[in-house]
């Protein structure tokens, strides 16, 4: 590396200390593990909600329910306070993830209408 160049993002081999770069790298590898599970446990939480999206579409239930976001995010913020998280940022984060719920419900309610609206469908009324 010449003088007066940084070293690229992220290397950790730039730690003049052994001990602290191999510290910086157990973190890291950890950071990483804690991704990948945030990213696996996101995935089954939209599994789920998909199906609350169908399920509200089959009833013509509305995709959002405020009272049910507000219930859960008083809910969170607790969590995330006894967790000694900032219970803002887990609000912020919350919120991020409702909308895209609720952007996922409307289109699921949108393609049961498209399948109502489809040419030679029978509805077969339950009794």
């Amino acid at each position: 590396m010449s003088e007066g160049t940084a070293p690229p993002a992220g290397d950790a081999t730039s730690v003049a200390d052994e001990e602290a770069r191999e510290r910086l790298l157990y973190l890291r590898g950890s950071i990483d593990n804690l991704d990948a599970a945030l990213v696996h446990l996101l995935a089954e939480r939209f599994k789920c909600t998909q199906q609350v999206g169908e399920l509200k579409a089959r009833h013509n239930l509305p995709p959002a329910d405020p009272a049910r976001e507000a219930t859960q995010i008083a809910r969170l913020r607790t969590l995330a306070a006894d967790a000694r998280l900032d219970p803002a940022f887990a609000e912020k984060f919350l919120n991020f993830i409702i909308g895209e719920v609720v952007r996922h419900h409307k289109a699921i309610a949108d393609q049961e209408v498209g399948r109502e609206d489809a040419p030679g469908r029978r509805d077969v009324a339950i009794g």
